[in-house]
């Protein structure tokens, strides 16, 4: 049985339609965020499908330590409070440390636990315990079907608003590869499944000092993926890619944003007729 997981004014599930989920990979100032929150929402609004607003405050498995990680916790929360109040979009926020998960819960619809993180089990637990709805990337490093031990700990707190999302597994050095067996796996778990479809064209470290990647492959593995019949797509975008302060290589252009939500509602449409 396929659950419903209700964000805001919204309901996610594998059966109803398409859900996405994007914004900048990090936050690089308030005004530039929340000029592009508004931008990403009127794209999305026009397809009339559900819109949660992606967030990091902070980036914390940057590749180098010179690398921009972002406004950081305080500020980037009091930045997540405005937007969200300025467009009215839930939103899902990433957790790195299990003492921010309390502090995160005050703004975020959604907790996110990174693909890197998703077997410490403090983390898990301490996002479940704040009873939001807590988003899973599944590790680079892991079996789709081991997915299912990281929902026992979230469930073992009595929280069963749970997402999961697939974003590529490491493919030899500095590279990612997609298996969609894995959506179709995980689905079986009845947890909404969502696609990463900017972070699954990742090239780790492949530019030394920064991840490389190509964005120009995303909508292509979103698309395979939504023919499967998943709950949503994530993507991360950005109005300038190549000057962005983190993941500029696997962001979308607006342009591109616009183009592919178009056509990843039109598939999700069509496939979930005959579910």
């Amino acid at each position: 049985m396929q659950k419903i997981i209700k964000i805001g004014n919204y309901k996610i599930s594998n059966t109803l339609p398409l859900a996405f989920m994007a914004g900048t990979c990090v936050i690089e100032s308030e005004t530039h965020y929340i000029d592009t929150a508004k931008k990403l929402k009127a794209i999305i609004a026009k397809t009339k499908h559900p819109f949660i607003l992606k967030a990091s405050f902070d980036k914390a498995n940057r590749t180098s330590v010179d690398a921009y990680r972002g406004p950081g916790l305080a500020k980037g929360l009091e930045i997540l409070a405005k937007a969200k109040k300025i467009t009215g979009l839930p939103l899902v926020v990433d957790v790195h440390e299990p003492w921010q998960a309390e502090e995160v819960a005050q703004v975020a619809d959604i907790l996110q636990i990174p693909a890197f993180l998703c077997r410490q089990t403090d983390l898990v637990l301490a996002c479940a315990d704040t009873g939001k709805a807590v988003n899973v990337k599944k590790g680079q490093f892991l079996a789709p079907a081991a997915m299912e031990q990281v929902i026992k700990k979230i469930e073992s707190r009595g929280n069963h608003k749970i997402l999961l999302t697939e974003r590529g597994a490491s493919f030899g050095y500095g590279d990612l590869v997609v298996d969609m067996r894995s959506l179709e796996v995980m689905k079986q778990f009845g947890y909404p499944v969502i696609f990463d479809a900017t972070h699954s064209v990742q090239k780790p470290g492949a530019l030394g000092s920064a991840t490389g990647g190509n964005r120009q492959l995303a909508p292509v593995l979103a698309k395979a993926a939504t023919a499967l019949g998943i709950a949503g797509v994530f993507f991360e975008a950005h109005p300038d890619p190549d000057h962005a302060l983190s993941d500029g290589p696997n962001s979308l252009d607006l342009k591109m944003a616009t183009q592919m939500t178009r056509q990843l509602c039109a598939i999700d449409e069509l496939v979930k007729k005959f579910k």
